[in-house]
């Protein structure tokens, strides 16, 4: 199939692999506003992106990259790239953040959910929606959860099998760090139906990591930090979206809610009647 041309909007916190230093799930919206899938994505290629010699973030880049359907994935959205060392991608441009997200908000607000038992029921066949935008009425709270502190064993032992593209210098048995806690909100939609809903996104891992380090290693520190931003600021203060994804086994279980938090929107509240409007 030709390249396609797709908004990256969403990466999970990395997970280590035999094949690549360790590898992300992505996730972006094409030009239509449609959601799509993208995994593997090694993590070097994330690491990789430069403008003027600096790294920048690798969300909200438009990026165009050649794509196959996964045939071990019955998610509509889910594709992987046709080269995995993503050799044949160009990296077109960043959105930026100006006259409050206007451009993201045209790209990624086409299709909101605001009730959540409406999307569970699209998860459903033959739809099988396993990405969308949603909209709380009401974010209730934040919380956090210890959790285990290394990879599994197994995962460990498959970082420590190398790294097909490290060359001779390279060093497989370091792996990116594990948090040690799993994050939560727990907020209302549309008609009152309250739900908690873990957060696996890769910015609230490094925010985890950068708090603690700010903090000289103090977790219950670090863990009132990252509920700051996450709550008293980009909950209480934000206009927040939720970007939700399923897990593959729980969407194929057809569990009663498959989703999780895979990333979160977060521009300023517009005010009514304000003339920036």
């Amino acid at each position: 199939m030709p390249k396609l041309k797709v908004l990256i909007t969403v990466t999970a916190y990395p997970l280590p692999s035999r094949s690549y230093d360790e590898l992300v799930c992505t996730a972006g919206i094409l030009e239509d506003g449609s959601w799509i899938r993208i995994y593997p994505v090694p993590l070097k290629f994330l690491k990789g992106i430069r403008e003027n010699n600096e790294i920048q973030s690798f969300k909200y880049n438009w990026l165009e990259i050649e794509l196959k359907k996964r045939t071990d994935d019955f998610r509509p959205e889910s594709y992987s790239p046709v080269k995995y060392d993503f050799s044949d991608v160009t990296v077109l441009r960043r959105m930026d953040t100006s006259d409050n997200w206007r451009e993201r908000k045209e790209y990624c607000l086409k299709n909101v959910y605001t009730n959540l038992e409406k999307l569970i029921n699209d998860s459903k066949e033959p739809s099988n929606i396993s990405l969308a935008v949603f909209k709380p009425a009401r974010v209730i709270d934040f919380t956090s959860e210890e959790d285990a502190r290394e990879w599994r064993d197994e995962w460990t032992e498959i970082r420590k099998q190398g790294d097909l593209f490290a060359g001779e210098g390279g060093r497989p048995e370091i792996m990116i760090k594990k948090v040690p806690y799993k994050f939560f909100y727990r907020f209302a939609d549309d008609e009152g139906r309250e739900s908690k809903l873990m957060i696996e996104d890769w910015e609230i891992g490094q925010l985890y990591w950068n708090c603690l380090n700010d903090s000289n290693n103090d977790e219950v520190e670090a863990l009132k930090k990252v509920k700051g931003k996450f709550f008293d600021d980009l909950a209480l203060k934000r206009d927040l979206y939720l970007f939700l994804g399923t897990t593959m086994e729980w969407h194929r279980r057809r569990a009663n809610n498959p989703f999780v938090i895979v990333g979160v929107f977060y521009p300023q509240i517009n005010l009514q009647g304000s003339l920036f409007n």
